[in-house]
């Protein structure tokens, strides 16, 4: 009669890269990826997630979902951007995302030059979505999940182009947005929906 033992990881390996999509859009939510990559399984292809197709990004997530060692995802909603700024609410989402990864994490590698409150070690890293195969990873999930949402709410909130944006301010949102007003996913305390109400 076999008991399973615990599995038991390398300390040095449990460094998660942290990355979020939709700090710049007007409207939808900000969605955070964690990832802790498995040392033993290299997923080939990571990079920037914007430097590759959706159909590309589809495909590395389903991978990375599988061969990561953990991953999880984090969000701060419209009303939480409008309340807490665009800059806390980036750094909530990366907070949840961080506190959903189980193993946890000895340290996290940020995107970016700031770094939300964790109860690990922070390095922050610019450019590191190019530079840190993990933090390629979790913007990879995040980003995924996130065009997904969108294209969701453009069959809810029909005439805005959400599908084909994003939310973010392309010149037809704008043109949307000055035809048909905002819709409750818009970001009123960003300026473009701001000045229409």
């Amino acid at each position: 009669m076999s008991s399973e033992q615990p599995v038991r990881f390398p300390v040095e390996s449990l460094i998660a890269g942290v990355d979020e999509v939709g700090r710049g859009p007007l409207a939808g939510p900000v969605i955070a990826a964690a990832v802790i990559l498995d040392e033993a399984r290299t997923i080939h292809g990571l990079r920037d997630s914007k430097e590759l197709s959706a159909r590309q990004r589809e495909t590395l997530a389903g991978i990375i979902r599988r061969d990561a060692l953990a991953w999880s995802l984090g969000r701060a909603e419209v009303d939480e951007i409008d309340r807490l700024n665009i800059l806390q609410a980036t750094l909530l989402a990366m907070q949840r995302a961080i506190a959903g990864l189980d193993p946890k994490p000895m340290a996290a590698m940020v995107d970016g030059n700031q770094s939300p409150k964790l109860e690990c070690r922070v390095t922050t890293v610019v450019g590191g979505d190019r530079l840190i195969p993990a933090i390629s990873a979790a913007s990879i999930l995040a980003k995924v999940v996130r065009d997904a949402e969108m294209t969701a709410l453009d069959a809810r909130y029909p005439g805005y182009g959400f599908a084909k944006h994003k939310g973010y301010p392309t010149p037809a949102h704008i043109r949307a947005l000055q035809e048909l007003g905002p819709c409750p996913q818009h970001r009123r305390s960003f300026a473009p929906v701001r000045k229409l109400l």
